[in-house]
């Protein structure tokens, strides 16, 4: 089991810096504006705090091709909260174990956890360099991450994210983990406007 609390609260910080005047920018994210990836992580948050709990229904059974949902007005206390309730779902064993459903897709408890926790900080990395903040997630977080993202690119040569960034020798680990997402470590939201 890994905590997933420490990625969710890095995430949740980040919503004070964002301004109303960068909702409509750009991301990392090539089709998503900062509002589209806030719905985003508002709608994974939901997801996998279901898949975690193994509520099975709609909100674990809909593909995230399907639309992102609509941002919530009140997003800078609702994202906190869905964060939050992401985070303690997968703090119960029970979470882990088995197998459980997230966008429509079975998946082992353990693999599901690793997913939320990647899209978490992969997205949280998103948002931070599309508004200007500085992001330093948790070492154990960036492990898993890594872990996760080479594996899978390693089987398809294609992360869940997109085609590998190479990164050079030595990077920091959070430009490895950008890298293996299928994103430059470099970007800016200015040389991508």
């Amino acid at each position: 089991m890994l905590d997933l609390g420490p990625a969710t609260r890095r995430v949740a910080d980040l919503l004070e810096g964002v301004a109303d005047d960068r909702l409509d920018g750009p991301t990392p994210c090539p089709d998503y504006t900062v509002r589209d990836l806030l719905a985003h992580l508002a709608g994974l948050a939901v997801a996998f705090r279901d898949a975690g709990r193994k509520a099975f229904g709609p909100t674990t059974d809909t593909s995230p091709q399907s639309g992102l949902p609509p941002l919530d007005d009140d997003w800078r206390a609702a994202l906190p909260r869905r964060l939050d309730e992401l985070a303690a779902a997968w703090r119960e064993p029970d979470a882990w174990a088995g197998t459980t459903r997230a966008g429509g897709v079975v998946l082992p408890g353990e693999v599901a956890g690793l997913v939320a926790l990647n899209e978490v900080l992969v997205h949280g990395w998103d948002l931070a360099r599309a508004t200007g903040q500085e992001y330093a997630p948790d070492d154990a977080s960036l492990e898993a991450s890594r872990a996760l993202l080479g594996s899978a690119a390693e089987d398809s040569e294609q992360s869940p994210f997109g085609r590998p960034v190479p990164v050079p020798d030595g990077a920091p680990l959070l430009d490895q983990v950008v890298g293996l997402s299928g994103r430059r470590p470099d970007w800016s939201p200015s040389a991508n406007a």
